[in-house]
């Protein structure tokens, strides 16, 4: 991942895209709502199309590590 930063600098650490303090979180929540790349891209002209793709890689690889423990009651 070139585009992502983890940085506790910025944002608590929360992944941005590099060079910016937009969070990966921001761009997927707008995504998630609707807008398309373009919209995205108009809201915030200084990301790239490949920056919104890299945003949707970074959560594609995060959630597939995901692991999930029953804890008995």
């Amino acid at each position: 991942m070139n585009r992502i930063e983890i940085d506790p600098k910025k944002l608590g650490g929360k992944p941005v895209i590099r060079g910016t303090r937009i969070p990966v979180y921001l761009i997927l929540e707008m995504l998630a709502s609707g807008m398309s790349i373009e919209d995205v891209l108009k809201e915030y002209p200084e990301l790239t199309e490949e920056d919104v793709k890299e945003a949707i890689k970074y959560a594609s690889q995060i959630l597939s590590k995901e692991e999930i423990y029953e804890v008995p009651a």
